[in-house]
């Protein structure tokens, strides 16, 4: 009787065993499917996808932000998997091209807005988990941006297939030999999918980056952008390892707070990344080394200034603004409150070659974003209402040569530029 019944076990589990295995192949894809797209939705914020392709009010990765270029306002493109306005009908190697090469689907060029010169050191593998993220992950959306509208030449976008021949860069990433994974990790986000230097690397007579890597001195050697003076990323020598680490995850740290553009990556982007990642860029950027000066204070400066403040007495006009205005929070040495109230003493904003970004903050206010590891959302107010054009200037010019800074005095031309420019924008 024993035989009959261990026969049948048998063919049953003979039977049971291709759906057992077959089960089982599909949880295991269903775990790999999931992980790469969690790992796509990562590297989207690591390369600042949502920071330039989302509005505030519409579905993310839909579109529309404005972004001003020397050949006139570029609006961002719906990046959702929508098959009508955004990428749904995109193949991987056509969502490749366009991200790597800056090809869309349909053959024409998109304008280096878009950093694929940086994007050209994104790997295969990456690639895959960008685009198995967006396809299966972020929500179709048919919000139909506007459309960029150049003068011309400029919208003739056929053009930029010569300037791709001379300006543009299609080289993958290329590790620093001799240096550390570490390093070479930190080398890979900062010169690829975070593209920092289409920022902070001086553009030449194409508005093209002068260099798009580490093999080049001049890379991440600080430029401009919109009138603001970007800092040289090169050592960052005033700033220690962790500070740098801080900066990314909470836009503040002890000696600064995050101003203007750089604002939005942190609340869309660096903010998301992981402390690992985060100390690769902060050792790499250690790595390319910078101006040990730059560290230096002259203390007797530094004294005399706080000092006067004070005393409070015989204070020029600016010196009296800031004792009004700016004292409780940033005090008489101007060393602010960590991770509050910017140090102003060697503050690369304040000393920077143009005022203008200064004048802007002093004009409108800043306000730190919100992030996991920083909620709160410290503001510092607008003096537009308060100040007019002269006094600007002065406060301006008392920060810029008080303590230890030694900058350009600031002009009222200077100033009503700024204040000009910004109630334009005001207006949109």
């Amino acid at each position: 009787m024993k035989q009959p019944i261990l026969k049948r076990l048998f063919w049953a589990n003979m039977l049971l065993f291709p759906i057992c295995t077959g089960a089982l192949a599909a949880t295991q894809q269903a775990t790999t499917d999931s992980e790469l797209i969690q790992r796509g939705e990562y590297l989207s914020r690591a390369g600042d996808c949502m920071a330039c392709h989302s509005i505030e009010g519409k579905p993310a990765y839909s579109g529309g932000l404005a972004i001003k270029s020397g050949l006139g306002v570029i609006y961002s493109t719906n990046i959702t998997p929508d098959k009508s306005v955004g990428i749904g009908n995109y193949s991987e190697q056509q969502f490749a091209d366009a991200v790597r090469n800056g090809i869309r689907a349909d053959g024409s060029h998109l304008y280096p807005a878009m950093p694929y010169p940086d994007y050209a050191k994104i790997t295969d593998k990456d690639i895959h988990a960008l685009y198995t993220y967006f396809m299966n992950k972020v929500p179709a959306s048919s919000h139909q941006p506007p459309k960029t509208d150049l003068s011309f030449p400029f919208n003739q976008r056929w053009g930029m297939t010569f300037w791709n021949w001379t300006f543009g860069n299609d080289t993958a990433f290329v590790p620093i030999k001799g240096a550390s994974e570490q390093v070479n990790r930190g080398a890979y986000l900062v010169e690829g999918l975070g593209h920092c230097g289409s920022c902070h690397t001086p553009r030449g007579i194409g508005m093209q980056e002068k260099a798009y890597d580490h093999q080049d001195d001049i890379f991440l050697s600080g430029g401009d952008l919109n009138g603001w003076s970007v800092p040289s990323l090169r050592g960052i020598p005033r700033w220690t390892n962790q500070e740098i680490v801080d900066y990314l995850q909470t836009g503040r740290n002890d000696k600064a707070g995050v101003g203007g553009e750089m604002t939005s990556v942190i609340y869309h982007s660096t903010s998301h990344m992981s402390e690992d990642d985060l100390s690769a860029i902060a050792v790499y950027l250690k790595h390319l080394g910078g101006n040990p000066a730059l560290t230096k204070s002259d203390d007797k400066a530094n004294q005399a200034t706080t000092v006067k403040l004070t005393a409070a007495k015989n204070l020029t006009l600016g010196e009296r603004l800031y004792v009004d205005n700016c004292g409780a929070c940033h005090f008489v040495d101007g060393k602010g409150a960590p991770k509050a109230f910017p140090e102003l003493d060697g503050a690369s904003i304040i000393n920077a070659p143009s005022p203008d970004g200064l004048v802007h903050i002093i004009l409108q206010g800043a306000q730190l974003p919100s992030t996991a590891k920083a909620p709160s959302t410290l503001m510092m107010p607008g003096f537009s209402q308060r100040l007019n054009d002269k006094e600007v200037a002065e406060l301006a010019t008392f920060l810029r040569q008080g303590w230890s800074n030694h900058a350009n005095k600031v002009t009222v031309e200077q100033v009503k530029k700024v204040r000009d420019s910004l109630e334009q924008d005001n207006k949109k």
